[in-house]
């Protein structure tokens, strides 16, 4: 049984549809990446899977707790917004203990809880210290630790990787797997296609308020038929040529002295092989799977190309 069923879901601000008719199963234990622009509908969709909206029509049904219901119990699940949630002048410690009153932990039980994400994220020894005196990288380590230090079954991730470094982008991808290992189910936003890649276990893309791309990496793959992509390094010679090539679909730059052919789906690369050999005067040639961010860019611009021309307009506040 799914942890979250949302089917056919709409949410209108007057006349501007955020979400329209969206429809979506969430499994236990699972990595689930809402991705899209801004403006998509991605923060009105998860803020009625909050229970903040309502939604227009459809509905949402939430088993985390065992019993179907539209709203989920508040101590099961773990919300961290994109916007800073935290009480600037409170001393760090004492406001993961007050979040964690929130979701029905004692207070002394809330501070023992938040001792080893504070040990983790290398702010053990600053517990004393208000949150305004944290950067902005380890304020979101802080209340990153206040949505999940109760161990929720339904963690909801709205840009958490938002002013991370990379070596702490890292911490958080394993922070993930271990949620979701231990069985927490994680859904979560992003603009950073590499992690998200790595990390997700599927994939659901929105564009003007509906899905455009839905599955794992591999069936998102397969759905926009995206080949591999084959970069050769080039000395001498003219590559224009493997543009008509039957296995290319096309070619495009790769960077100094550099061509990218991206394949069809499943071409041979034999006789290409062979007439790069024959034509040019190859370097080197490494052969690399479409990537996430391709995708996303491809699939959007067709969205876009096929609908109305995106606008900045925002109708109401909190609509993305």
């Amino acid at each position: 049984m799914p942890l979250l069923e949302i089917s056919h879901v709409t949410k209108q601000f007057g006349a501007l549809t955020a979400v329209d008719d969206v429809t979506l199963a969430v499994e236990p234990a699972e990595i689930v990446a809402l991705l899209g622009p801004n403006g998509a509908g991605k923060t009105t969709l998860t803020r009625m899977v909050l229970g903040i909206f309502r939604p227009d029509s459809g509905r949402i049904v939430h088993h985390v707790g065992g019993s179907p219901s539209p709203t989920p119990p508040r101590w099961l699940v773990g919300y961290l917004p994109e916007e800073r949630g935290l009480y600037q002048d409170m001393p760090i410690l004492r406001t993961l203990a007050y979040f964690g009153a929130l979701h029905g932990l004692d207070r002394r039980v809330a501070e023992r809880a938040a001792m080893p994400w504070l040990e983790r994220f290398g702010l053990a020894d600053r517990v004393k210290e208000p949150v305004k005196s944290l950067s902005k990288g380890n304020q979101q380590k802080v209340q990153l630790a206040a949505t999940v230090l109760h161990r929720p079954r339904l963690a909801i991730l709205d840009e958490p990787f938002s002013g991370l470094d990379p070596v702490n982008q890292e911490l958080l991808v394993d922070i993930v797997r271990e949620l979701r290992d231990e069985g927490t189910t994680v859904v979560f936003s992003a603009h950073q296609m590499s992690l998200v890649e790595r990390l997700a276990d599927r994939v659901f893309l929105m564009n003007r308020g509906r899905e455009v791309l839905h599955g794992t990496i591999p069936q998102i793959r397969e759905q926009w038929r995206a080949g591999d992509r084959l970069v050769v390094g080039v000395r001498g010679g003219d590559p224009a040529f493997l543009a008509a090539h039957p296995a290319v679909e096309r070619m495009e730059g790769a960077g100094a002295g550099e061509i990218a052919l991206i394949l069809h789906p499943g071409a041979p690369m034999s006789d290409l092989l062979r007439a790069l050999g024959e034509r040019l005067d190859v370097s080197h040639v490494r052969s690399e799977a479409v990537t996430l961010h391709e995708i996303y860019v491809r699939t959007v611009g067709a969205t876009d190309e096929a609908g109305r021309h995106p606008t900045n307009e925002r109708v109401a506040e909190g609509v993305a």
